[in-house]
């Protein structure tokens, strides 16, 4: 019997594999290098290219002439030889003559100072002229090929990203709050602008808030509200320019899925709002030579999450290297393999690189591509590259579709990290997204799969909920968390969390606000340790550091589980339990090290019923996606030397075509990986 295929996001059924290959940009070369690129391509195993990224200048060379004949000739070589298309908008870049003809559309900096022609992200996302050539261009390429069978999805822009601080930012600001708050006394007291005489009396005052008005750093504000719906209305602005080309493209196209490529933990951008807006999540992984795998895998589970756990696309990575970082180390041999594999394990269902052939000259020319400067199939890149697409083409549909089904989730929020890191105290150094993954690292230790989920998610399905420095607490959030742990959940909590609401105004009558029931302490006072000093704990026999912030609690309905053990909140305390309905809360009142992190989550979990997907190996990251059929746990090796596996469960090795039994031991190369399909 025939096993039924599980389907991918581009909704096509010529997609039967994970696609791979990636950004091609033969308008940089002369034609006759594009049939070379041809028989390279089909070498490597490339069945899909990722185009017209940024061809705005060419395609349209002034307000009422487009010239598609070099994209038409492109799209015709990719078709004729078999290859799938991603098809970019090309709107990332506009072309000079709109910048001489139109300065309005270029940006305004964060010091007030406006920018001229040159590099890219940089159009004034609320410029009308920029808003009507970009949508225009959009429909224009949908109506040319969008029926050429071979476009697999629209690829809206690329790597939004920025802000800008003209005129027409602040002008559409002041009706971007008044669609919010409606009158100017709700934003007065929204903002609590009878702090320090800042009191309007008219729209038309309030003004962007930058080096010339309310900030002295980047990150460091007089008015933490101001700058915080700033924030918010930046990454409304360059949303509603996607929205606007979806829209275009829609129109013509509607069965072609639209997506734009995200870049994991960016700041600037609310990236769960954008998801609502994506037919599917991609993303472009450009971790530093150093970034922990841990870190890697973080970013991929964000992307993951921030569409309800659907497979995504791996848009972006470098074959070998980059080229922006201070010191551009290689990818060693196998490096390129793992991490395309780690993506896969953790949801991708595309692998994907910038770029196809290494361009010649500006910026980008030391960034590594299958085809390097040499022209040829004799280099260990290619080689690596080739390797990789036969294995995927003998791979084929297996995995794709498959779903990753955690019981433990993360709460991750971006208001919350943007009102935290403009939070004037208590300390300079607590970054969001650190402690964040301080959790996520040990959830990973312990081979135990989490969600990172955004407070809209349902609770629901989790057995588990951790909710790292919950800073802002929105309303009626708190209910969801209370009901989640009456029905029967585990929700762990931190030290500064349930201080503001959505506005960044304090709630008042004691910390943690309105999770203060559910937890069941009252927070007096909060002491910041600077780098170097700490506090510490002793928890189930073993002893801890407390650092960077310690939460001064006193028990309500809660139990302490440790206390802290000096200064004069020694014996005081630091962790605490609460019982509420059928559930258990913790609250961690301060910051420790890796170590406590895993021992606690190792006791919390095993209480709430969860287990490891597989025992623990130093070095060695495990994933499991799933369907109702079947299980494909990968093992990624992140260490030098080859790992002795025992396989806990009888499968196969679908990389080596290998079966084994329960119990045998089976050989993971260093910088190896294994994907082991288990039968359900």
């Amino acid at each position: 019997m025939e096993k039924k295929r599980y389907g991918t996001f581009f909704g096509n059924e010529r997609v039967t594999k994970l696609p791979f290959g990636g950004d091609y940009n033969p308008e940089q070369w002369p034609e006759e290098v594009w049939e070379e690129d041809m028989r390279l391509f089909a070498l490597a195993g490339v069945d899909c290219v990722t185009l017209n990224t940024f061809s705005w200048a060419s395609l349209q060379t002034d307000e009422d002439t487009y010239c598609f004949d070099k994209l038409d000739k492109i799209m015709d070589l990719v078709k004729k030889n078999g290859l799938h298309v991603i098809l970019a908008t090309s709107t990332a870049a506009h072309p000079a003559w709109m910048a001489r003809k139109y300065p309005e559309i270029l940006r305004t900096e964060f010091s007030g100072l406006r920018r001229k022609f040159g590099s890219r992200h940089n159009s004034c996302p609320n410029s009308p002229v920029f808003q009507m050539y970009a949508k225009r261009l959009a429909g224009k390429l949908a109506e040319r090929y969008g029926k050429s069978g071979n476009v697999i999805a629209w690829h809206i822009g690329n790597e939004y990203g920025g802000a800008c601080y003209c005129e027409r930012c602040e002008a559409a600001f002041r009706v971007w709050l008044k669609e919010k708050y409606g009158t100017i006394e709700e934003l007065n007291r929204a903002w609590n602008t009878c702090f320090w005489g800042h009191v309007f009396y008219d729209w038309e005052e309030v003004v962007v808030p930058n080096l010339q008005s309310e900030h002295f750093e980047e990150n460091r504000t007089t008015f933490q509200g101001i700058s915080l719906d700033y924030r918010r209305f930046c990454s409304d602005s360059l949303l509603a320019n996607y929205r606007a080309e979806y829209e275009a493209v829609k129109a013509v196209t509607p069965d072609i899925p639209v997506t734009t490529n995200l870049m994991g933990a960016y700041k600037e951008l609310d990236y769960q709002k954008w998801a609502k807006y994506m037919d599917f999540v991609s993303w472009d992984n450009y971790p530093a030579n150093d970034t922990p795998a841990v870190e890697i895998a973080m970013n991929h589970d964000l992307m993951r999450g921030i569409k309800q756990g659907q497979p995504f696309a791996l848009m972006e990575q470098t074959p070998s290297v980059t080229n922006w970082l201070s010191y551009n180390a290689l990818k060693r041999p196998g490096v390129m393999r793992l991490l395309s594999y780690q993506a896969v394990a953790h949801g991708a269902d595309t692998v994907l690189f910038f770029q196809m052939r290494r361009s010649i000259g500006a910026c980008e020319k030391y960034h590594g591509a299958l085809i390097d400067h040499a022209g040829h199939e004799h280099t260990r890149v290619f080689r690596e590259m080739a390797a990789l697409g036969q294995e995927l083409k003998e791979l084929g549909s297996q995995v794709m579709g498959s779903r990753i089904r955690a019981k433990a989730a993360i709460v991750v929020d971006w208001d919350n990290w943007w009102a935290l890191e403009y939070s004037a105290g208590p300390s300079c150094d607590l970054r969001y997204m650190d402690e964040v993954k301080r959790y996520y690292a040990a959830f990973d230790e312990l081979n135990i799969p989490v969600d990172l989920i955004s407070v809209e998610d349902d609770l629901g399905k989790y057995s588990l909920v951790a909710a790292p420095v919950l800073y802002m607490v929105k309303t009626g959030y708190e209910r969801e968390l209370k009901r989640f742990v009456e029905d029967g959940g585990t929700l762990i909590a931190t030290f500064f969390s349930g201080m503001v609401e959505e506005h960044d105004l304090v709630i008042t009558g004691g910390y943690p606000g309105r999770l203060r029931d559910i937890f069941g302490v009252w927070v007096e006072e909060i002491d910041a340790l600077p780098v170097g000093e700490r506090n510490g704990f002793s928890w189930r026999g073993k002893q801890y550091p407390a650092e960077l912030l310690c939460d001064l609690m006193h028990l309500e309905t809660a139990e302490s589980e440790a206390e802290y053990e000096k200064d004069f909140y020694a014996g005081t305390p630091v962790i605490v339990r609460n019982r509420l309905g059928k559930g258990n809360t913790w609250y961690v009142g301060t910051r420790s090290n890796a170590e406590f992190y895993r021992d606690f989550l190792r006791e919390v979990t095993r209480e709430a019923g969860m287990e490891e997907i597989w025992t623990p190996r130093d070095g060695v990251e495990v994933c499991v996606r799933e369907n109702d059929r079947e299980k494909f746990y990968f093992f990624l090796n992140h260490r030098q030397e080859d790992v002795e596996m025992t396989m806990e469960k009888s499968g196969c090795n679908l990389l080596e075509k290998r079966d084994y039994a329960a119990g045998e031991k089976a050989v993971l190369a260093g910088k190896g990986v294994m994907i082991y399909q288990v039968e359900r």
